[in-house]
């Protein structure tokens, strides 16, 4: 009887080293693994893939606060309503300039940081301490210190200019022309560490034997970074560039707590403004379409920009 099912058993999965047999094997492999990766899985298909579906589902909807009022169906309207929506795509235009404002400034500064704490410097290791103590700063509190830098009166800025007689300073954060350009400087200097510390590593990461050989062939620091260490740093810089367009052009806290959106709404960026008609106004729905847009928009422009610099990366 044994021998009769052992040679069942054989029939149904082979030997080990047949076809059937190896066949198994991979199934087994794959379902050890499933089982491996599903605690980490699990908590990001509840917390980031379930509200993302649920959020998409809620722009099909007049969803509004209020316990007693029932959610309709009503297809694409909140869309066609925001095509018309002016403040929302100057929102969508102020948030634009934001993200690009901060991103650019951002990679070509922490670059510079980057290239001068790699260098074989004394007391490096406090000059790169002190480069990411932006980076462990919360937002809130980023925002609250440079409110005080900023303001009017007592301020560190205004206070400066005046004992350097170049005038009574002004009142940065309300005032129509300087409000954006200075919640900027703000993102930039809050967000330089960590493309720095990409950067840095992407550095560290490039053979010194061939700075040494571009040296000896007579290239020059310029030439030496154009023709070394730029293509080594360039699938870094892609990566940080692109991410950090995604957190700016997200961004909240910061531009919350130092403007509130003001004043007059130049800096109000989308999410301040998809924020006010969900929470203020309570409209649910309409919010949640402005964040399909967003994502939408901001996935296409992603697209075409990390093809381009694909593109141009495979022709040289």
């Amino acid at each position: 009887m044994a021998l009769a099912n052992a040679t069942v058993q054989s029939g149904r999965h082979g030997p080990p080293g047949s076809p059937r047999g190896k066949q198994s094997g991979q199934i087994n492999r794959n379902a050890g693994t499933w089982f491996l990766v599903l605690p980490a899985l699990i908590p990001i298909l509840i917390l980031s893939v379930g509200p993302l579906l649920y959020g998409i589902a809620l722009a099909f909807t007049d969803a509004q606060s209020g316990r007693t009022r029932s959610t309709q169906w009503v297809g694409v309207l909140n869309f066609q309503d925001l095509l018309h929506d002016g403040l929302f795509w100057e929102s969508f235009r102020i948030g634009l300039v934001w993200a690009v404002g901060v991103t650019v400034p951002q990679f070509v500064l922490a670059l510079g940081l980057a290239l001068l704490l790699n260098e074989n410097l004394r007391m490096r290791w406090l000059a790169r301490a002190l480069a990411i103590i932006p980076w462990a700063m919360p937002e809130v509190v980023v925002g609250i210190m440079w409110r005080l830098v900023y303001n009017p009166d007592a301020g560190i800025l205004n206070e400066t200019i005046r004992d350097l007689g170049l005038g009574d300073g002004r009142d940065w954060l309300t005032g129509l022309a300087t409000a954006l350009p200075a919640v900027i400087l703000v993102g930039v200097w809050a967000g330089m560490p960590q493309t720095t510390v990409a950067l840095l590593a992407g550095l560290q990461n490039t053979p010194h034997e061939l700075h040494e050989a571009a040296a000896l062939d007579g290239a020059g620091a310029w030439r030496r970074f154009r023709t070394v260490t730029w293509p080594a740093l360039r699938p870094v810089a892609l990566s940080i560039t692109a991410l950090n367009f995604i957190w700016n052009f997200n961004a909240f806290a910061l531009v919350y707590v130092l403007t509130n959106g003001g004043p007059g709404g130049r800096t109000r960026l989308p999410m301040l403004f998809a924020y006010e008609e969900a929470f203020r106004y309570g409209q649910f729905g309409y919010a949640a379409a402005m964040g399909c847009v967003m994502v939408a928009v901001i996935s296409v422009i992603l697209a075409v920009y990390l093809a381009g610099r694909l593109r141009g990366g495979e022709d040289r």
